[in-house]
């Protein structure tokens, strides 16, 4: 099942239910965190949730034209959302890192390609015990999150401005503090990669960006060979497109494994959180050298979701960082 969360004409939110008989939306919930709350509190999974509250058909083609699909996933307070995310997790991955960081390193063998390596060696482990860790970056909160069609605003200090597409998994925290996966998104985990390439160090600092998730929450489990593109259309024109594989086939480390080692931390199982994790990716525009302009619109589609996420690249409100004594 793959949920939507959207706005009527009028402003008011709703949750749909999108199968292959059309979308419907669902009764007495309003966004997809009520829906998973009640789902926990039933005992019931997110699926059997969806489908005790099947309604009336909706039209989300009419929903998207008019630019009223919001973020499958959101909290009533933004603070207590987490977006952070894993890199050199896909195989293929550290090339084009290792590429941006070997002049750095002296041509010698870079720390990126031996955390690539650990993932390769440990990062599907056999035995039931937790794997390598990976890679981590924290990403920001819930109000960096950008919804399908809004621009991603590039911050003014920003050497770039590039797409990054992902996977990335849905989760909230229960009341006993344990993890729940709702499910997976469509994601374009925005990135400064020249601040990147600069040093590696500044990877923290590339990443502090927003980031933009397609409308469906796809439940379940995720496909093991996830086949999508990635588009860049400028005025209008196709301007690079490239494929991009996802789903463990397709990764150095399981999802499991990344699950475990971002939630092993107790910060991160404060009941009634959401978190959005990325799973990285191995396709950059950046690393055919396309340098991106503002109104260049980014395109992510991949079965089995249904909705290409879309955003155009646009500019952040220069702001004030001058601390004031008090």
């Amino acid at each position: 099942m793959r949920l939507v969360q959207f706005r009527d004409s009028d402003g008011t939110r709703g949750v749909a239910a999108l199968e292959e008989s059309g979308a419907r939306r669902l009764d007495s919930v309003h966004s997809t965190y009520d829906l998973a709350l009640a789902a926990i509190e039933e005992g019931i999974s997110l699926d059997a949730a969806a489908q005790a509250r099947l309604g009336r058909p909706v039209d989300l083609t009419a929903a998207e034209a008019e630019g009223r699909l919001l973020s499958p996933i959101d909290h009533p307070d933004p603070a207590h959302l987490y977006m952070t995310g894993t890199g050199l997790t896909h195989l293929g991955s550290a090339q084009g890192r290792d590429q941006m960081h070997k002049a750095a390193a002296g041509g010698t063998l870079t720390d990126s390609m031996r955390m690539f390596n650990m993932g390769l060696e440990g990062g599907k482990p056999t035995d039931g015990q937790p794997g390598v860790q990976p890679e981590w970056f924290y990403k920001g909160d819930g109000s960096s999150l950008i919804g399908p069609g809004e621009p991603l605003p590039s911050p003014d200090f920003a050497l770039d401005g590039s797409e990054e597409p992902e996977i990335a998994g849905i989760y909230i925290i229960d009341g006993q503090g344990r993890p729940r996966r709702l499910g997976f998104a469509l994601g374009n985990e925005f990135s400064d990669h020249i601040t990147e390439r600069g040093n590696y160090l500044w990877l923290a600092h590339s990443k502090l960006r927003v980031a933009s998730l397609g409308a469906e929450l796809l439940t379940g489990t995720l496909p093991d060979d996830v086949r999508g593109t990635s588009r860049i259309y400028r005025g209008g024109q196709l301007l690079w497109e490239k494929p991009f594989l996802s789903g463990e086939a397709n990764m150095s480390h399981a999802i499991a494994n990344l699950e475990h080692h971002h939630f092993k931390y107790g910060l991160f199982r404060r009941p009634g959180d959401v978190h959005v994790h990325f799973f990285g990716t191995a396709t950059l525009s950046f690393a055919d050298g396309v340098k991106t302009e503002q109104g260049d619109v980014f395109e992510i589609a991949a079965a089995p979701f249904t909705i290409p996420l879309r955003n155009p690249l646009g500019a952040e409100t220069p702001g004030d960082s001058t601390v004031i004594p008090l």
